[in-house]
């Protein structure tokens, strides 16, 4: 069954403790006598004796239930935090108390400022310039522009993640600056690793696409950038027609940067050291494969083009662990078209997510499935083809599934995730047979499961669950979270799982046609006269 409820952790009480008492004490006392007449480079206290970590949990947890204030943040901004996160309380954070981290907290290698939109770009500055040492950067939904970029890419020299997504005011020109200072005529951030920039401002003009282009070249360690107009950057450089005058304001032109990087004119062309793309429409497919040989993980949209999806002569792409495929189009694309990419990669696949494949052959799930025996994640959201003989008999349901239908097992496996669709609302009879069968045969293989979602199944499960808690082993011991919503389950399945072994925690019975309230009633009574450590969702 269901693990019961643990005795919560020591330290974890003594921490829920002191964040219910902070108010009545120390914060009261501090904010009656000392937060508005004085202003200190340094609080004593209490709290300096809590390791760094004990300090961030205290101010997450105080943000998490709305307890944190003005005069609480003051008492715990610590000389010896080594990271901070101040994404639990954007609404507190002032300039003042942004100032306060850049005089108190120098020795932060971390700091997320997601959302603290009342800091000025000034602050922002300043933070920059006074914490040296920041290896992780979070200034999504913040004032940052140009001036910002321009500190961060002088100053902080050991970064090595920067989050500017949905900054207003980050324009193609600050994204320059970040890396690379006109005024000394050094390129910036040499280590920086990842560069999210997700909902920027559309230029329109293509200046983003030409910024992005010079990131690529100036950032040497850069394995991965976040913007819907990278294909587009890679397009440019792939067609090797770069710009050869520098600016007004003195950057490099592409060309230049290309020299550095080491890119011929007329020569090889340049590869980059990404490990990861996204947003790649097919098209661009060859382009993106060409320009980032070392890519290990990759999200490509497929349009209704006729042949394999994607032209799967790019099976050459040898370090791909994590793969995305989603279709655009009107008619969708075939999962068997799937096929020769997954036995290519084999046990190099860890991820792989499906949107709006259709599924005509019923075994081509199981088939996809057993050429990926190293999946550690997997999920795909599928269409089954419209029934053609409605009137035709439906096949016996077998007593018992046959575990067998995979010719292996899955030990790395740890979340699933499978969601059906249909436009006619009707899937055929033979579908449903080899879906269940191949359901079964994945959860009696897959031992280290700890995620399991089935959505929208409209064959009954019952049987699968049976047959699977039935099996030697037993299957499922690692299981924590299990979604059946909108799926053809009773509460038959519901008490075997009650029953079993396992470390079930949250079960989500969600718009579950063949369960009732009395049977969710049920549930929860059995949980509280168990004391089950498990959260029932039903409506």
């Amino acid at each position: 069954m269901p693990r019961r409820k643990e005795v919560p952790a020591l330290g974890g009480l003594c921490l829920q403790s002191l964040a219910q008492h902070m108010q009545s004490i120390w914060v009261k006392d501090y904010s009656e006598n000392y937060l508005d007449k004085y202003q200190f480079r340094f609080v004593m206290g209490p709290f300096n004796d809590l390791a760094g970590s004990l300090v961030q949990d205290l101010i997450r947890l105080l943000g998490e239930s709305r307890r944190l204030t003005r005069a609480a943040l003051h008492l715990l901004l610590l000389p010896h935090l080594r990271e901070l996160s101040l994404r639990p309380c954007p609404g507190l954070v002032s300039n003042a108390i942004g100032q306060l981290v850049a005089l108190r907290c120098k020795n932060l290698s971390s700091l997320d400022l997601h959302g603290c939109s009342r800091l000025s770009a000034d602050v922002l500055v300043d933070l920059a310039e006074g914490l040296p040492r920041l290896s992780r950067l979070g200034l999504a939904e913040t004032q940052a522009n140009v001036q910002v970029l321009s500190a961060v890419g002088s100053c902080c020299r050991h970064l090595q993640e920067l989050d500017v997504s949905h900054c207003k005011k980050v324009s193609p020109r600050a994204l320059r600056h970040l890396a690379y200072d006109p005024l000394a005529r050094s390129l910036c951030c040499p280590v920086l690793r990842v560069l999210l920039a997700r909902g920027l401002e559309p230029a329109g003009d293509g200046s983003m696409a030409a910024a992005l282009a010079f990131l690529l070249l100036a950032l040497p360690r850069l394995e991965f950038l976040a913007h819907g107009a990278v294909p587009d950057a890679l397009r440019l450089l792939h067609g090797q027609q770069l710009d050869s005058t520098r600016d007004a304001e003195g950057f490099p032109s592409l060309e230049e940067l290309a020299r550095w990087r080491g890119a011929a004119p007329g020569g090889s062309r340049l590869t980059l050291p990404l490990r990861r793309v996204e947003e790649v429409e097919e098209p661009d497919l060859a382009i993106v494969h060409a320009a980032c040989p070392q890519a290990e993980e990759a999200s490509v949209w497929l349009g209704d083009g006729p042949g394999p999806a994607g032209g799967w002569e790019l099976l050459g792409w040898g370090r791909l662990a994590r793969l995305t495929l989603g279709c655009t189009g009107w008619q969708g694309r075939v999962l068997a078209e799937v096929l020769p990419l997954a036995r290519s990669l084999g046990t190099r696949l860890q991820t792989l997510a499906l949107h709006g494949f259709c599924c005509q052959d019923e075994l081509s799930l199981a088939t996809l499935l057993a050429s990926c025996p190293g999946l550690r994640a997997f999920s795909a959201e599928l269409h089954a083809p419209p029934d053609t003989d409605p009137d035709r008999e439906t096949p016996a349901e077998p007593p018992r599934w046959d575990t067998d239908l995979l010719p292996h097992g899955f030990p790395q496996l740890q979340s699933f995730s499978l969601a059906l669709a249909s436009t006619t609302g009707i899937f055929p009879a033979q579908y449903g047979l080899a879906l269940r069968a191949t359901l079964a045969s994945l959860l009696c293989r897959a031992p280290r499961l700890q995620t399991l979602c089935l959505l929208s199944i409209p064959f009954p499960l019952d049987s699968v669950f049976e047959t699977v808690l039935a099996a030697p082993g037993p299957p499922l011991l690692e299981l924590q979270e299990l979604s059946l919503a909108e799926s053809r389950v009773s509460s038959r399945t519901a008490w075997l799982l009650l029953a079993s072994e396992g470390r079930l925690r949250r079960l989500d019975l969600s718009h579950c046609r063949d369960i009732h309230r009395r049977d969710y009633d049920g549930f929860l009574q059995a949980v509280r006269k168990q004391r089950l450590d498990l959260d029932i969702a039903w409506e």
